[in-house]
């Protein structure tokens, strides 16, 4: 596996096409490798919260609501990409069958000039609870979608299976893709029963953040071992990681920016065990796993403000990756000793203001040169 560090840039898939495609140009400006865009049906900022005051952002749409398909975007964006990978991270199989999934990715395998990253995790309650799709047993549901879809890439030809979600009796699927350009699967995978699946069907391991260097080094062992228990070479999934970016001139001014009221919301999206670590409730519940079951518009209003109130510093510090560009890379570093290979950046300080978007834009530019520096020097 090449031992290079990849970097990624995070693209919401949110209207207006024009900053979906600005941030495009970005990427290839800046040297990144790739562009990741989300599955949303909606947004994690409730309506009641969307305002100037909270994000400068909500001058550009007047809700923070309407997203884009993934799969059309990122066909319309295949014709700027160059030498770009283009890839979703993540989405589920509950609202994409995965018959449909592999003709997704095999279609823009190709549009694209690189393999496409099918990012697919179990699911989320926000995009699938409101809409009337089934959450009930996420993880059996994926375990059996990503057989099928491992039989659609690898095995084309009469697709059979017989599970308790999914029955295919005869079908037919022969689309393959061209030399070179094979989608690969990327698995969200974070709890013991999805770190097992990323070891058996994945291509690449595509966590949300992970606050801890040493968190992330211990479930990457876990998918190396499940994967050597299938007799899969492990060292051929990549190691990557979804990472929202906070990044500022001084410690004190990034300190500042963590208490930007969008930014403190991270604090809220957090598990309800992830509050007890800190000695303390969650406010929305004892078993509340985070952004899995928030469900913004269902929150009423004045209770959504209480909650977010209780947000302490302490967790919104842990949402984030984040300093001054050479903070920054040093953390950058402890998680690629750990065996990071592919770092997709979530520029998560662009929402404070047009001026912190604008510094954070040559922020990533030092990041990258750093980085493109040390590899150089090895």
């Amino acid at each position: 596996m090449d031992d290079r560090l990849r970097l990624a840039l995070v693209v919401p898939a949110q209207p207006p096409l024009a900053s979906v495609l600005g941030l495009v140009r970005l990427a290839r400006l800046l040297r990144f490798d790739a562009v990741m865009v989300w599955d949303h049906l909606q947004d994690f900022i409730p309506r009641v919260l969307w305002s100037p005051r909270m994000t400068w952002m909500a001058r550009l749409r007047e809700s923070p609501h309407p997203y884009y398909d993934f799969a059309s975007l990122l066909g319309r964006l295949s014709a700027h990409a160059g030498p770009l990978r283009l890839g979703v991270g993540v989405t589920d199989p509950i609202r994409r069958h995965p018959v449909l999934l592999a003709q997704t990715a095999l279609t823009l395998a190709h549009l694209t000039r690189r393999p496409p990253i099918i990012g697919i995790g179990a699911g989320e309650a926000e995009n699938l609870e409101p809409y009337g799709f089934p959450f009930d047993q996420p993880v059996a549901r994926l375990e059996e979608a990503l057989t099928i879809l491992r039989a659609c890439l690898d095995t084309p030809g009469t697709i059979r299976f017989s599970g308790r979600f999914y029955r295919l009796a005869d079908g037919v699927f022969e689309l393959t893709a061209p030399p070179r350009r094979r989608p690969e699967i990327w698995l969200g995978a974070h709890g013991p029963r999805m770190l097992e699946l990323a070891g058996r069907f994945a291509d690449g391991w595509y966590p949300n953040w992970i606050d801890s260097p040493e968190r992330y080094a211990t479930r990457l062992a876990q998918i190396r071992q499940a994967a050597e228990r299938a007799g899969r070479d492990p060292t051929r999934i990549v190691p990557a990681l979804q990472a929202p970016v906070l990044l500022a001139p001084t410690e004190d001014a990034a300190r500042r920016l963590l208490r930007h009221p969008a930014l403190r919301l991270t604090g809220l999206l957090r598990s309800a065990d992830e509050w007890r670590e800190l000695g303390l409730e969650h406010p929305l519940g004892e078993r509340f796993r985070g952004y899995l079951d928030f469900i913004p518009e269902r929150i009423p209003p004045e209770e959504l403000r209480t909650a977010l109130r209780a947000v302490p510093p302490e967790l919104v510090e842990r949402s984030f990756l984040w300093g001054t560009p050479e903070q920054v890379l040093a953390r950058i570093r402890d998680y690629r000793e750990a065996g990071l290979r592919f770092l997709a950046l979530l520029p998560a300080s662009a929402l404070a203001s047009p001026q912190a978007a604008a510094w954070t834009v040559f922020a990533l530019w030092r990041v990258r040169r750093a980085l493109e520096r040390e590899l150089t020097e090895r």
